[in-house]
């Protein structure tokens, strides 16, 4: 680990003498399955687009990878074609809807963790290689705690947890945000609440998670915001089209529509510091270790 270490250093010192731009780098998560997170990580990621910035979607999802499922397109490539060498990081990346650029998932996120020296050096060196290419990198992780995904989520510098109002949607968000919370790492999270009848009950979801956190755990969770429960998403999903492709003035694509106002603007999330690709292969050296 310690080639490893040194090697990953030396990209890192590379790209900080070069002053490249910073990429920002996104994970969203769920507690369970079945909220609608992947389909929200596309349409955020193509929402975010239109506002100008460049985005890259990495599906981490090892067993559930559907990002290209959800844009009906057919993944020749993926992770495990770039840590076998056989692809470059160039080659892994393809096109969907509105040109959004996307890595399709697959098993290559479980060999991420069984790497040698040379393998992760490699690796690396590829994916360091986006910074400054664009603007956010924003890995689908699988739903709950398994080990791949608490890598991408203590590496990234911020988690959005998409939760429904349904009572186990929310005590499993809870659960990830506490289990992240007690290895002591400071991750910021943030709170999507997807399927919402109203903004009422979008708030009342996420006081209730933001309250047992600040009670139980001390801290902070701040809402990202909701996207409505609408039957243009569940069109778009049969159709293989993003529902903000598909549908664009639907609610559900006009309530993601203020999600992504609110991101850029009430978190002036483009005006703050970033690490970007350097801080996140950082941080992802030190947990393969």
């Amino acid at each position: 680990m310690k080639d490893q270490a040194e090697g990953l250093r030396n990209l890192v010192q590379i790209q900080n003498d070069r002053g490249t731009k910073a990429t920002r780098i996104i994970t969203v998560t769920s507690g369970k399955g079945g909220v609608g997170k992947s389909n929200f990580t596309l349409n955020f990621a193509l929402t975010l687009q239109s506002q100008g910035y460049k985005v890259l979607v990495f599906d981490a999802d090892i067993g559930l990878a559907n990002i290209d499922v959800l844009m009906g397109i057919s993944s020749k490539y993926n992770l495990y074609h770039l840590l076998k060498k056989e692809k470059t990081i160039w080659e892994i990346i393809q096109k969907g809807y509105n040109d959004l650029d996307f890595i399709a998932g697959g098993s290559g996120f479980n060999d991420l963790l069984r790497l040698t020296d040379e393998e992760l050096n490699y690796f690396a060196e590829q994916v360091m290689q986006l910074n400054g290419y664009v603007d956010f990198i924003i890995f689908d992780t699988g739903a709950g705690l398994s080990k791949e995904t608490l890598k991408f989520i203590l590496a990234a510098e911020e988690a959005f947890v998409v939760t429904t109002p349904e009572p186990t949607s929310i005590t499993d968000a809870y659960a990830i945000i506490k289990m992240v919370n007690s290895m002591g790492h400071d991750v910021s999270f943030k709170l999507v609440i997807n399927r919402v009848t109203d903004a009422k009950e979008g708030k009342h979801t996420a006081d209730k998670i933001s309250l047992v956190a600040k009670q139980f755990l001390d801290i902070h969770i701040p809402t990202l915001g909701f996207v409505d429960d609408d039957a243009a998403v569940s069109k778009a999903v049969k159709k293989q089209i993003p529902f903000t492709v598909a549908f664009p003035n639907s609610a559900a694509s006009r309530s993601l529509q203020l999600l992504v106002d609110n991101y850029l603007n009430g978190y002036r999330v483009i005006d703050t510091p970033t690490s970007g690709v350097k801080g996140f292969l950082n941080k992802m050296m030190k947990l393969l270790k």
